[in-house]
């Protein structure tokens, strides 16, 4: 499994897609590894060259022993791109992932061709709340949350329909790095990106889950009206990780999305 070492960490990282086709780099979600965008690679794949890798401290990639910031992580996918050899790219994340590219869109946005958010938001209070997370998973591992945090990522029939999708992404969770995850946990309750987004001019589309407890529709409004001509999408019969609960959909309004861009 290829990775680069940026800064003091090293990213684990995976390519798909056409050598010198645009390139759409895709950030995931805490306490999700790149295989939550599988579904994205694999649609995307056949015009786009995809970059997806494990955000620090999750999956594959290292942990660090120190604070860090949500502006960390963006330089993280910036010198991933550079090591890369990759001077600009469609931006996509959810929830953290999303969190990371609005920061990564801020400080580089020469670099960005579009930004899509999913499921995320530009302030999760209360600070609390994350806090208290990072203790507990530090405390007793990441077994001790990981029923509460799944149920909120899907709506209550998407386990049953497909038990198998949902295994895979609970296994991926607890075989997370505690440390890892609570850095996460505090870059979150430490983000607040809500007076800086306004300076964003990138082409943006925003995707929501009309059932997502964890980043609610509203949180995703604010967004749309803090960052001028961006799209706002709902979409139904989704929560939190809508990018594989209704990978169909979010494809569809992606690649809509990016051929708008291009053209």
């Amino acid at each position: 499994m290829p990775s680069i070492t940026v800064k003091d960490v090293d990213l684990h990282y995976e390519l798909s897609g056409p050598e010198g086709a645009p390139v759409v780099a895709f950030s995931n979600s805490i306490g999700t590894t790149l295989e939550m965008w599988d579904a994205q690679a694999e649609a995307l794949s056949g015009q786009y060259r995809c970059l997806r890798y494990d955000t620090r401290g999750h999956g594959r990639s290292t942990t660090v022993d120190r604070s860090i910031t949500i502006n960390d992580l963006a330089d993280d996918l910036a010198g991933l791109l550079d090591a890369l050899g990759m001077r600009k790219a469609h931006i996509v994340g959810l929830s953290l992932g999303g969190m990371t590219a609005q920061a990564f869109t801020l400080r580089y946005p020469e670099r960005t061709t579009s930004l899509t958010l999913m499921a995320t938001a530009a302030y999760l209070p209360p600070a609390e709340a994350w806090e208290q997370r990072a203790v507990t998973v530090c405390r007793d591992g990441m077994a001790a949350i990981s029923d509460a945090v799944i149920a909120r990522w899907f709506t209550p029939p998407y386990p049953q329909a497909f038990p198998q999708k949902v295994a895979s992404v609970r296994e991926r969770f607890l075989h997370m790095d505690p440390g890892g995850y609570a850095a996460c946990c505090r870059v979150i309750r430490d983000m607040d990106l809500r007076q800086d987004i306004g300076l964003i001019t990138t082409p943006t589309l925003i995707i929501a889950g009309a059932e997502d407890l964890a980043t609610p529709v509203a949180l995703m409004g604010d967004i749309r009206a803090r960052i001028a001509g961006s799209e706002l999408v709902i979409l139904p019969d989704a929560a939190h990780i809508l990018a594989i609960e209704q990978a169909d959909r979010v494809n569809r309004h992606l690649l809509g999305f990016l051929g708008a861009v291009a053209a």
